[in-house]
């Protein structure tokens, strides 16, 4: 089968291509490489892909509509799977832009052209961050959304959008809502991330709201498995599906620092601030995802942030 996937350098992007092509299947990646956090870690992510016979990369940015259709074109992709897009909840606040750039204008030309060439599917990453200060927690597929920043309103406005396209053509569409997915190669700005680096290196870290906070954090070779289901489904009859994707047990704040602290045996240096831009508490209802494509988390916190500290430690 052949996958076109965006953001293949990307943290899920990366891990997602590496099983697929593992499993013997033709992949081409495009990603526009930017430097919203250290681009060595993309090129090295690029790099251990490039080692596969049946990868092909293309640096392209969502954005430039012409090569995309030429790539439409040209590689005839069987299942789109779109996972570019500008993260992070509070960089939206600094750089409202690359939001609008890449999560919106970028998204329509994908499924604009996946409507014109008749893909047979098209997966894309939705967020947690779509329910924003909703309280109906645990959060289900149908519960309240109230997206407090900008990153959360684009992901529902292409949770919208996809709907509205895959009611009126004939492809399939899958909106997945990860929920803080963290492991080896992720992302230096996320907080498991960053307290380990911080913790490691002695220097001081931020903690918000007295660390009171809890986020579903999802491993991330639970979220490929996710993704994986959701391109084998053969059996919804819906033409626009939305699942969650997360680990069921959120971690506090706290209790991530406590084990960072653990494993460095060292104690963090903290300094607090608070913020309005974190909602309280994320915690996924997988009831829908597992019912429907039989997914089902399987790695806990300490065997994950084992995993991801085996790679950081090493590097």
């Amino acid at each position: 089968m052949k996958f076109l996937v965006t953001g293949s350098c990307g943290f899920i992007g990366f891990h997602l291509c590496k099983n697929l092509l593992k499993e013997e299947h033709d992949v081409l990646g495009i990603d526009n490489l930017n430097s919203y956090y250290d681009i060595y870690l993309k090129e090295t992510r690029l790099n251990l892909l490039e080692k596969f016979k049946n990868f092909k990369f293309l640096k392209i940015d969502l954005t430039d509509k012409e090569s995309l259709c030429e790539i439409f074109e040209d590689f005839k992709p069987s299942i789109v799977v779109n996972l570019a897009a500008q993260a992070g909840v509070r960089y939206s606040s600094i750089n409202p832009n690359a939001y609008i750039d890449s999560n919106i204008l970028g998204f329509l030309n994908i499924i604009n052209l996946c409507s014109e060439f008749e893909l047979e599917k098209l997966i894309y990453a939705s967020s947690s961050s779509v329910y924003g200060s909703s309280r109906d927690v645990p959060y289900k597929e149908g519960s309240n959304l109230d997206p407090i920043s900008l990153y959360g309103k684009t992901k529902l406005f292409n949770e919208l959008i996809s709907k509205s396209y895959a009611q009126k053509n004939s492809f399939q569409a899958i909106g997945l809502r990860f929920f803080t997915v963290y492991g080896p190669y992720g992302r230096p700005d996320m907080a498991y991330f960053k307290f380990s680096k911080q913790i490691k290196e002695n220097s001081q870290i931020t903690i918000y709201n007295k660390g009171n906070m809890s986020r579903d954090m999802t491993y991330i070779d639970d979220i490929i498995e996710g993704i994986k289901l959701a391109i084998k489904a053969d059996n919804l009859t819906n033409p626009h599906e939305i699942f969650n994707l997360g680990n069921t047990k959120p971690i506090k704040t706290s209790d991530l620092l406590s084990l960072i602290e653990n494993h460095y045996k060292k104690k963090a240096l903290i300094h607090h601030e608070e913020s309005e831009d974190e909602v309280e508490i994320t915690h996924a209802d997988i009831y829908k995802a597992n019912s429907m494509i039989g997914y089902f988390p399987e790695t806990n916190i300490n065997e994950g942030m084992d995993n991801f500290f085996s790679w950081f430690d090493a590097k």
